[in-house]
């Protein structure tokens, strides 16, 4: 290795920037597509051959480039979409960098022919990886862009070397078009390998085309399952779908996120989405959606990587929050009823959502909120609440002993809140509840109940936690955070910076139920925590605190670990399996899980009720065949 400085050449500067852009066939897809939709184009056309490997041909209806820009185009920091610092301070297109043409085509042979207007002639600019001369030449061609990409890193072996299997590739490329695809309702996709279709996706702008791409591309299960959701706030604009808590998947390969139209991977947005479905998704579970955040170009540095598919928000927080904020109360407005209105759409099947959904539809009411009186002695008494199974199956006694033994047995939700119906009505002029009206009690765990659709099957431990959890947490936001001296101080090594932090932030703390005093420039002394976290580590939470305090300007951990006990305190304070049950009890939880939020899932993310349909039940026993 020489100690002599020396200027790279174009053609080796070229192909270091292109082992950042292009890794791989889906990359070169990317940075072409994003080209076309920038120049306006309504209608992309994407062949290619052997996983994009041999070729990649990209055809739009855009705008064009004039016959003496096109040498231009592949030249590296060659670009049309901004010319001034202050552009690029509010980037509003997809590409900005002018490096991806210039990149491409020093790692293959690359053709580009372009048109301007609708004569049928154009002009054609080539290159190849080896010479980097661009060659220009007169060429047929509608209005529009044709690029040709073909044999990539023919010259740079070791590059090729790490490209996987055709149908590798290929998976990669097709995943690449469908973010685009959903990126762009407006814009006619189609997808060709190896000469065969794959996608061809019509363009539309109306709801009903909007979710039947959606169901193309995600699959029509993903829209008979979820919610759709449009919110407004400070700025900011979140609409898109998100899939129900029981649709969730072993891995998270259907999350589509988009800020203002451009796919985005980023931390702050992972971390709002897993917060909101933090106590309705099973563990190991990933949550599925496809949504978009729309916010002023401004607010949001897109020049953070090469591949552009990190972000950065300049108020983080802010958009934290609203994420957060939004999804969490989208998936706790779902009730009970609301299930079979989207089983029963007003679209074509392939989509699973009638437009319109949510404009003016009732909601259920809001469980009465206990006291913070009643949480206390629900937090004393939560083991005792029911007696547990001793090993022999208790009797339902009988109607003219009920207000005797069954009154003594009665759990604390049986009680009907005033103006609800937990027993079925004597005449058949009131319309059933959605969970209908409870018939048995199946191996004391499942309670059997009927509806108009036919079957409900409840578990009725996980439906009870879910509305004691809800109900425990209500009435902690109701009394606030309760706090309890520590009779000896806990003594925390700090550094300076977390200890500064402290000083500047204590009003966190103290919101948070947490008494902390400064005892030196590396120390901080705790007095008193919240009543609830009594006998946690609280040495270890207090330190998250402030990592999190330095590292984002805020912290969850708190309210978390709180919400953990008061869901433990929850299931331990549930009815048990095994546990006979009158049929007004049953009646009262089922009327119980109608008004209370995420009822359609316990505390651990399992499903508590499920709908088995009468027309199911009759092909069954094939009746009417």
């Amino acid at each position: 290795m020489s100690d002599k400085i020396r200027q790279l050449s174009p053609r080796l500067a070229n192909q270091i920037a292109a082992g950042e852009v292009v890794e791989r066939p889906a990359s070169v897809i990317k940075e072409l597509l994003e080209n076309s939709l920038d120049a306006g184009a309504t209608r992309l056309e994407v062949d290619i051959d052997s996983g994009g490997i041999k070729r990649i041909r990209i055809r739009d209806n855009g705008k064009g480039i004039d016959k003496e820009d096109l040498p231009l185009a592949l030249a590296r920091h060659a670009t049309s979409k901004i010319h001034a610092l202050e552009d690029l301070e509010s980037v509003a297109s997809l590409g900005f960098r002018g490096e991806a043409l210039a990149s491409i085509s020093s790692v293959a042979r690359l053709q580009l022919t372009s048109s301007r207007d609708e004569s049928g002639k154009g002009w054609q600019v080539s290159a190849e990886g080896r010479e980097m001369q661009a060659q220009l030449a007169p060429a047929a061609h509608p209005r529009g862009t044709t690029v040709d990409v073909r044999d990539l890193f023919f010259n740079t072996p070791a590059r090729r070397k790490f490209l996987r299997t055709e149908k590798t590739e290929f998976n990669r490329v097709d995943d690449t078009v469908k973010r685009l695809a959903l990126s762009r309702f407006d814009v006619s996709i189609s997808l060709r390998h190896n000469g065969k279709g794959v996608h061809n996706l019509r363009a539309g702008s109306g709801r009903v085309e909007m979710e039947r791409r959606v169901a193309q591309l995600c699959g029509p299960a993903f829209m008979q399952n979820a919610l759709h959701i449009e919110v407004e706030r400070s700025g900011l604009r979140l609409w898109g779908w998100v899939a129900e808590p029981a649709f969730s998947r072993s891995q998270a390969d259907l999350q589509f996120f988009y800020v203002n139209g451009r796919a985005i991977r980023d931390k702050v947005v992972s971390h709002a989405v897993r917060r909101a479905f933090a106590d309705v998704l099973y563990h190991g579970r990933h949550p599925a959606f496809v949504l978009y955040l729309e916010l002023d170009p401004a607010s949001v540095d897109v020049n953070v990587h090469p591949t552009k598919h990190e972000v950065r928000f300049r108020d983080s927080r802010l958009v934290h929050d609203f994420l957060f904020g939004s999804l969490h109360r989208a998936l706790a407005d779902v009730r009970p009823g609301q299930r079979e209105e989207r089983e029963q759409p007003e679209i074509e099947t392939v989509s699973g959502i009638a437009a319109g959904e949510f404009a003016g539809q009732q909601k259920m009411p809001l469980p009465s909120r206990p006291s913070p009186g009643d949480l206390q002695q629900q937090m004393q008494n939560y083991g005792t609440l029911h007696q547990p199974y001793n090993g022999v199956a208790e009797a339902a006694p009988p109607a003219s002993s009920q207000s005797g033994a069954a009154a003594q047995r009665v759990p604390s939700w049986s009680s009907a809140v005033p103006g609800s119906s937990a027993l079925p009505p004597e005449t058949g002029e009131e319309e059933t509840p959605p969970l209908g009206y409870a018939l048995a009690q199946l191996h004391g765990i499942y309670i059997l109940a009927q509806n108009e659709q036919g079957l409900i099957v409840v578990d009725m431990h996980a439906a009870h936690e879910r509305i004691v959890y809800e109900q425990m947490k209500a009435a902690h936001a109701a009394g606030g955070v309760r706090a309890q001296p520590l009779l000896v101080p806990v003594s925390l090594a700090v550094s300076q910076r977390e200890a500064d932090c402290f000083e500047e932030r204590s009003e966190v703390f103290t919101a948070l139920g947490f008494v902390l005093q400064r005892a030196g420039p590396e120390t901080l002394l705790v007095r008193q925590v919240p009543a609830l976290l009594h006998g946690a580590p609280v040495e270890q939470l207090v330190r998250d605190v402030l990592s999190d305090l330095l590292a984002q300007g805020g912290s969850d951990r708190i309210g978390e670990r709180i919400n953990e006990i008061l869901s433990t305190m929850a299931c331990h304070g549930s009815v048990r399996a095994n546990r006979r049950l009158t049929v007004p009890e049953m009646n009262a939880l089922l009327r119980d899980m109608e008004r209370t939020e995420r009822s359609g899932q316990c505390n651990h993310g399992r499903p508590t009720w499920t709908q088995v349909k009468l027309a199911d039940m009759d092909k069954w026993f094939m009746r009417g065949q």
